[in-house]
């Protein structure tokens, strides 16, 4: 691909925006763990153990990269647009999971989640990361099977959450305690639907790009 021509208004425009939702997301972390602080109640160990909050900091990487690549170049580096499809994938993944199965549980005893922050990092920011991808241009030709990738990291996320939840008798979201009404057998149930859901997840979101890279090919030709 030809990266020497100067990229468009429009892609310099996504640039900023994807800037400006890089600050929003970090601004929503910072402000938690500000919050937190005041009220006594900041645990490191345990809020960066979160998978929102650990995807919601790859955004902000990965979003930044995007932008830069945004400003200098036509079009973004494979591995880029790898690294796309996975967070949108797990931000499709973390909105659907969070307002079906955590919305109503996602206070702590003796502590209430400030409600902007959390709806930014799990229903907003997803949404703006989907509409990132669909709308913007400049994405490599990825093939289907690198949807594959979008399991890596949740399926370590989750075994690494497991041996310290069996260690220390916390876990980060119900749906994982063994201990808790669903069992075991409920458990193993989540984590392979919820699996299932990252990798259709991925796949929607890779055919969606092949699919558009034809209809413009069609469309110039």
């Amino acid at each position: 691909m030809n990266t020497d021509v100067r990229p468009s208004g429009y892609r310099q425009f996504v640039g900023v925006f994807r800037i400006v939702l890089a600050a929003l997301i970090l601004t929503a972390v910072v402000y938690q763990i500000t919050d937190r602080l005041i009220h006594g109640v900041f645990r490191p160990g345990e809020y960066f153990a979160f998978f929102t909050i650990q995807t919601s900091l790859m955004d902000v990487v990965v979003l930044v990269a995007g932008a830069l690549y945004c400003f200098r170049h036509v079009h973004d580096t494979k591995l880029l647009t790898i690294v796309r499809m996975n967070i949108v994938a797990f931000s499709i993944v973390t909105c659907v999971v969070y307002n079906v199965l955590l919305r109503d549980v996602a206070s702590e005893p003796g502590y209430v989640w400030p409600v902007w922050p959390n709806e930014l990092l799990h229903v907003w920011a997803p949404i703006l990361l989907v509409l990132d991808w669909f709308f913007t241009q400049g994405r490599w030709d990825i093939r289907i099977r690198a949807a594959a990738w979008v399991l890596a990291y949740p399926l370590a996320w989750t075994a690494f959450s497991l041996v310290r939840g069996a260690l220390t008798g916390w876990w980060p979201y119900p749906f994982l305690d063994p201990t808790g009404p669903a069992g075991v057998l409920g458990v193993v149930i989540y984590i392979v639907g919820i699996a299932a859901f990252f990798y259709v997840s991925a796949l929607a979101v890779t055919g969606f790009a092949r699919l558009w890279v034809r209809l413009r090919a069609a469309r110039v030709g």
